[in-house]
């Protein structure tokens, strides 16, 4: 059952790969978004909660996506209840408990207590990762990530943002955790063949904790740091090959994007030229 909204839907990471399409899935299904970030008009900042009251205002419902290493501060989910939202819907990550991502389990918690309607989306590897974190090693034509054979679930920034979209819209997925996944499992080689093909490059993978070490080291990252990460991502590799979760399919009733499709919708788009 849907909900008609008439109040504004906030979007908090709302400039970025997935907010920036959730606020335009909602416009485009008639529902007024505010986006907000510390460049936008009122301008809001995590870290100043002077900054809070402005962008809440109005608002009846929420889509709260963290920066990376930023914690969710206390007092906001109670700000925001306080101010007349309803909802909210956080977006984490699939490998939050895998690899221990202290930041997002204790968000998922609050939200899970918050008193508010809650939704949790926990996608998997991005497909636009390749334009992002990835770019420069799609470029050169060697990606390295110790994370071995294993298949991991990569989704399409479009089908998150959907999927987000549908959770802020109707009620259908209060007090749910989606897992997001492609509609097919690959591997880190098997991603940067496709990905390859499509940009007209030879991308090769090694995904060996040794290749890691190298590669961090000549970039000057501190071994510990180095060390750190190998252990976290040793825990996907250990995790083993992702079985999609149909969650893309079943909420939107409607097949999941292929990476092969993204690729080469990215590659038109002159990403990798």
């Amino acid at each position: 059952m849907t909900t008609p909204l008439t109040d504004t839907v906030l979007v908090l990471g709302g400039t970025g790969t997935t907010g920036s399409r959730v606020v335009a899935g909602l416009r485009a299904a008639g529902v007024p978004a505010r986006a907000a970030g510390r460049r936008i008009e009122p301008p809001f900042d995590w870290t100043n909660p002077g900054t809070w009251d402005a962008v809440l205002d109005g608002v009846g419902r929420m889509y709260l996506l963290l920066p990376d290493d930023v914690d969710l501060p206390a007092g906001f989910l109670e700000r925001a209840a306080a101010a007349g939202v309803r909802r909210v819907v956080l977006h984490s990550d699939r490998a939050v408990d895998l690899m221990d991502v202290t930041r997002l389990q204790e968000a998922e918690r609050a939200v899970r207590t918050s008193g508010l309607g809650w939704t949790v989306i926990r996608p998997d590897w991005f497909a636009q990762n390749f334009e992002t974190f990835f770019r420069d090693a799609v470029l050169e034509g060697e990606l390295v990530l110790p994370v071995g054979d294993a298949r991991q679930g990569f989704v399409d920034a479009q089908d998150i943002a959907d999927v987000a979209v549908s959770a802020l819209t109707a009620d259908d997925h209060v007090g749910e955790v989606l897992e997001l996944t492609g509609p097919q499992a690959l591997s880190f080689a098997e991603a940067a063949d496709v990905v390859g093909a499509a940009a007209g490059r030879t991308v090769r993978f090694d995904g060996t904790p040794e290749a890691y070490r190298a590669a961090m080291g000549a970039a000057g990252l501190p071994p510990e740091v180095v060390e750190e990460l190998v252990a976290r991502f040793g825990k996907v590799a250990a995790a083993g090959d992702t079985t999609p979760t149909g969650t893309v399919e079943r909420v939107l009733g409607r097949p999941a994007r292929q990476l092969a499709q993204y690729a080469q919708e990215a590659a038109a788009r002159g990403v990798w030229a």
